[in-house]
Formats: structure tokens, C-alpha cells, sequence
């Protein structure tokens, strides 16, 4: 398991997390942003730094729910897409996704 984004994220763009992760491994959707569990090293450097504590740690044990939404970004077709993101091998060469998981477009205020 890795590091997981929850739902606290989501209309919070900040981007200080993305700013230390040392494996640019934190992604942009369109109103959240998703950890690629495959890139991430797990050293812990993004949780001080997110302004609305939404990233959870796997000894923390984030909600399955999450976890697999996570990994769903990069793992299946996203809205729009033909094929997954699948490990672009960094978000910088990517930019912005511009586009969130089912779970998290269908998010709404009354889902919290």
C-alpha cells in the first residue's frame, strides 16, 4: 500500500505536496490530485505539507475506498480517455490531467 489522497483534496489545489515529493509522483485531475502508487517511494515528504491534511500514510490506514480510487486514475481509462495513464514516469512531463475519477467527479458537498 502507499500513500493515499482522500477526499479533503478535492477542490484544494494547493500544490505544496507536489513541490517536495522528490519522485514527482502526485498527479493533477481537475479537482483533486492522486498519488501514483506505483511511483511513489513512500517517504512521507507531501504529508506536513498539505494544507487540509488529505493525505493519508499506510500505517495511518486510509479508506479502502480511497486507495482503490487512487489507484484507478492511473490504472483504468479516466472520462475522456481511450487508455489509462497508466506510470507516465512523472507529473511534470504530464501537467494537469484535467479530469478526476468517477468517485470524485460524482463528489459532491452533501457526499461529506
Amino acid at each position: 500500500m502507499t500513500y493515499v489522497i482522500n477526499e479533503r483534496c478535492i477542490g484544494e489545489l494547493d500544490g505544496s505536496c507536489v513541490d517536495v515529493c522528490p519522485v514527482d509522483c502526485i498527479y493533477e485531475g481537475l479537482t483533486k490530485r492522486y498519488i501514483n502508487p506505483v511511483e511513489c517511494i513512500e517517504c512521507g515528504a507531501c504529508l506536513p505539507e498539505c494544507p487540509v491534511d488529505a493525505i493519508v500514510a499506510p500505517a495511518g490506514g486510509p479508506d479502502p475506498a480511497w486507495v482503490a480510487d487512487n489507484a484507478a486514475f492511473f490504472a483504468l481509462p479516466l472520462p475522456g480517455r481511450s487508455t489509462p495513464l497508466e506510470n507516465p514516469g512523472g507529473a511534470y512531463g504530464t501537467g494537469a490531467i484535467g479530469v478526476d475519477t468517477p468517485l470524485v467527479a460524482g463528489w459532491t458537498k452533501e457526499s461529506k
